[in-house]
């Protein structure tokens, strides 16, 4: 039986500046729902979902792990963390949400996030981003200007049995996104869609066992 969306408020997304869940989301929640036995047997006690946005992606996964787990959030968006707060209280559920730029003061999680997910701005844009709305997409020449600046603590940042869940674009060069830390974590691609003109891939990363 599929799991349920959780509830959110889309006049409140709408006002606030906050991303607004869309195919990437949804395709973050189905490849999350895809692997939940196995996530369940990994039984994480910590959830980091960075860039929360809406929350609806946290609160999922609380709602889908029994609410048996600490789920932290983060959001440059001040708007987006109160949404977030909203989103898991519609569900029943508790979220602890911090402002803060990608992982920057979590240093205290440093190898104990069981669970990491993520979905940065990925859109190649020519431009800086201008608005909080634009810095929810908007992703440099590559499409991974803020992603490339997290990709190199994520060994650090998960726990020994943690699982790293991240949305790319096809024009992030998914090849080269697979191949990272390939020594210490196996990456694979989780699921993959084709949504109007853009190609989305949930990747996953699991560290090795050996690490």
């Amino acid at each position: 039986m599929s799991l349920p969306t959780p509830q959110y408020r889309l006049s409140a997304i709408r006002a606030h500046d906050v991303y607004e869940p869309s195919e990437d989301t949804f395709l973050l929640i189905d490849a999350i729902e895809k692997d939940i036995k196995e996530i369940r047997k990994r039984d994480p006690k910590i959830v980091l979902e960075i860039g929360c946005g809406s929350g609806v992606v946290s609160t999922f996964v609380n709602q889908a792990l029994g609410g048996n787990v600490t789920s932290l959030a983060t959001d440059l968006n001040p708007h987006a963390l109160d949404i977030t707060l909203e989103t898991a209280k519609l569900n029943d559920i508790k979220i602890d949400v911090v402002r803060t730029d990608l992982d920057s003061g979590l240093e205290n999680l440093r190898g104990k996030v069981d669970l990491l997910l993520f979905n940065p701005p990925y859109v190649p844009t020519e431009e800086e981003p201008k608005s909080n709305i634009e810095l929810t997409y908007a992703g440099g020449k590559t499409g991974r200007s803020t992603l490339d600046r997290l990709l190199p603590r994520i060994p650090d940042i998960l726990s020994p049995s943690g699982v790293f869940y991240l949305v790319a674009l096809h024009s992030n060069d998914i090849p080269m996104l697979l191949k990272q830390h390939s020594d210490k974590m196996q990456s694979s691609i989780s699921m993959e869609r084709r949504c109007g003109i853009e190609h989305l891939y949930i990747l996953k990363f699991v560290k090795k066992l050996n690490e």
